[in-house]
């Protein structure tokens, strides 16, 4: 346990953050999910718009700290090809 007033803090603060990443790490995989599901269903609008939500999220998450760039980067690319390759 914290004993210093400023290490107090910092478990206060890495708390917060622990909850802010999960949050966030969290919506990036169900807009991802939902967005592999369009395009399982081969309906080609709403993939592109599934797309177009899961690249937002996923960028959020990663510019927050709640996960790798480039895994948002990777993540993003890979399910573009697929979209592409229904239209």
């Amino acid at each position: 346990m914290a004993n210093h007033k400023s290490a107090k803090k910092r478990a206060r603060q890495n708390i917060g953050r622990n909850e802010r990443n999960k949050a966030n790490r969290s919506r990036a995989k169900s807009v991802l999910l939902q967005a592999r599901k369009a395009v399982e269903s081969q309906d080609v609008t709403q993939s592109q718009l599934e797309l177009k939500r899961a690249q937002s999220m996923l960028a959020k998450a990663a510019q927050a700290g709640a996960g790798s760039k480039k895994a948002a980067s990777r993540k993003t690319s890979r399910l573009a090809i697929k979209v592409n390759a229904l239209a």
